[in-house]
């Protein structure tokens, strides 16, 4: 996937979580990645089918336990030298 294909992933991938969610999801510029991060909600679990095929989009994704809850994330690893 190229540059144009990879920011038009995660585009999307915002876009269907905030849909899902309610809330748009908390986005951050790594060095060459973009990490993806939302909670996991009662509104999520009924959805999970759903939720999972989104965070599929990412090059890799998973779940953190925090003392207030699950947080989603998906991680977008960008082509060396590009920026979103």
């Amino acid at each position: 996937m190229g540059y144009d294909g990879q920011i038009a992933a995660i585009h999307f991938a915002v876009v269907q979580l905030t849909a899902l969610t309610g809330t748009r999801p908390r986005v951050t510029e790594e060095p060459g990645a973009v990490l993806v991060e939302t909670d996991v909600t009662e509104q999520v679990t009924r959805h999970w089918s759903s939720f999972v095929a989104i965070l599929d989009l990412g090059t890799t994704f998973g779940l953190t336990d925090t003392d207030s809850g699950q947080i989603a994330w998906l991680r977008f690893e960008l082509r060396e030298g590009a920026r979103p």
